[in-house]
C-alpha cells in the first residue's frame, strides 16, 4: 500500500464498523475497485489492521466512557457482592457479558475458516446483498410487530438474558465479509422489542469488547520485525480509524433517535450488486 491508500483504509474502517454497511467488505472491495496492489495476508497488512481496530475500540471507549465507568464499577461490585441488586448499570453489564460470549466462542473456532473468504470479491459482495435483506427483513418484521395491537418497546435494562445472548449470535455474523457488525445485531435488538435508539447503544456497547479483545489478541503482530517498516502508518492509521469512529458513533447515536435501517440497506444493495456484476465480468478479482 502506499501512505495515500493506508490513510484512505484507516478513515474507511473507522466508519464502516459502526455504520451498518460491513468494514471487512469494505476492506476487500475498496482495493478490488481501485485496483491496489493490496496483500491482504501480508504480515504487515494484518499488523496494520490490528491498529485500526484498536483505534476504533478505544473511540468506542472514549465515547461511552461515562458509561463504561459506571457499568465496569457495577459489574465489580456485583461480584463482590456475590448477587445482583437490579440496578441498570448493573443489569446491562451482565447484559454484555451474555451478549459477548458467542461471538468470543465462535470467533475462535471460526476465524480461521472465514478468513479464506476474504479472497473471493464475489462473495464478499454476495455477502454485503445479503446484509441489505437482514436489514430490509428485519425493518419490514418490525413494521409488522408494530401493529395496533403490538408489544410495547422495552428499555435496554429490561432486556431478558436469552435474548442478549442471541443478540450476541447475530453479531457474529459479523465473521462473515460482507454482514455488518452493528446491522445484525441493530436487527436483533429491535426484533426483541428494542427501540432503535437503544438497539443501536446496545450494538455499540458490545462491539467495543468483541473488537478489544480480538485487538489485543492480535497485538503481537505490531511488535513483529516484519511491522516494524510500517509503525508510522499503522499508528497514524489507528488514530485516524478512532477519529472516524468517534464521529460515527456520534451521528448515529443521533440518526438512531428517529430513523432506521432501510437507507444503508439500499446501500449495501446497490454496492454489492456492482461489486458482483463487476467480479462476473472479471473487472475487479
Amino acid at each position: 500500500m502506499t501512505f495515500a491508500q493506508a490513510m484512505l483504509l484507516a478513515v474507511l474502517q473507522g466508519v464502516s464498523e459502526l455504520f451498518p454497511i460491513s468494514s471487512l467488505g469494505h476492506t476487500v472491495l475498496v482495493p478490488a475497485f481501485f485496483h491496489w496492489k493490496v496483500d491482504r495476508a501480508a504480515p504487515t497488512f494484518l499488523a496494520f489492521v490490528v491498529a485500526l481496530h484498536l483505534g476504533t475500540a478505544t473511540a468506542l471507549v472514549v465515547f461511552y466512557r461515562r458509561e463504561w465507568f459506571s457499568i465496569a464499577r457495577a459489574f465489580c461490585t456485583s461480584i463482590v457482592r456475590g448477587k445482583m441488586d437490579g440496578s441498570r448499570d448493573e443489569r446491562v453489564a451482565w447484559l454484555l457479558v451474555a451478549g459477548t460470549i458467542p461471538v468470543g466462542v465462535l470467533g475462535v473456532f471460526l476465524e480461521a475458516p472465514v478468513r479464506r473468504l476474504f479472497g473471493s470479491t464475489a462473495l464478499v459482495a454476495g455477502f454485503l446483498i445479503l446484509n441489505a435483506a437482514i436489514m430490509f427483513l428485519g425493518e419490514r418484521l418490525r413494521r409488522v410487530e408494530r401493529g395496533p395491537s403490538s408489544r410495547p418497546a422495552r428499555r435496554l435494562e429490561m432486556l431478558p438474558w436469552p435474548d442478549a445472548v442471541k443478540i450476541g449470535l447475530a453479531q457474529a455474523l459479523a465473521l462473515l465479509p460482507g454482514i455488518s457488525r452493528s446491522g445484525s445485531s441493530i436487527v436483533a435488538g429491535v426484533l426483541f422489542d428494542l427501540t432503535h435508539e437503544d438497539a443501536a447503544h446496545f450494538s455499540f456497547l458490545l462491539a467495543t469488547p468483541a473488537i478489544g479483545a480480538a485487538s489485543l489478541l492480535e497485538l503481537p503482530r505490531l511488535f513483529a520485525p516484519a511491522a516494524r517498516t510500517i509503525l508510522g502508518e499503522s499508528v497514524l492509521g489507528g488514530v485516524l480509524a478512532g477519529i472516524a469512529a468517534y464521529v460515527s458513533v456520534a451521528f448515529l447515536t443521533r440518526y438512531f433517535k428517529a430513523n432506521d435501517l432501510r437507507p444503508f440497506g439500499w446501500y449495501c444493495l446497490l454496492v454489492g450488486a456492482l461489486a458482483l456484476v463487476l467480479a462476473a465480468t472479471k473487472v475487479i478479482s
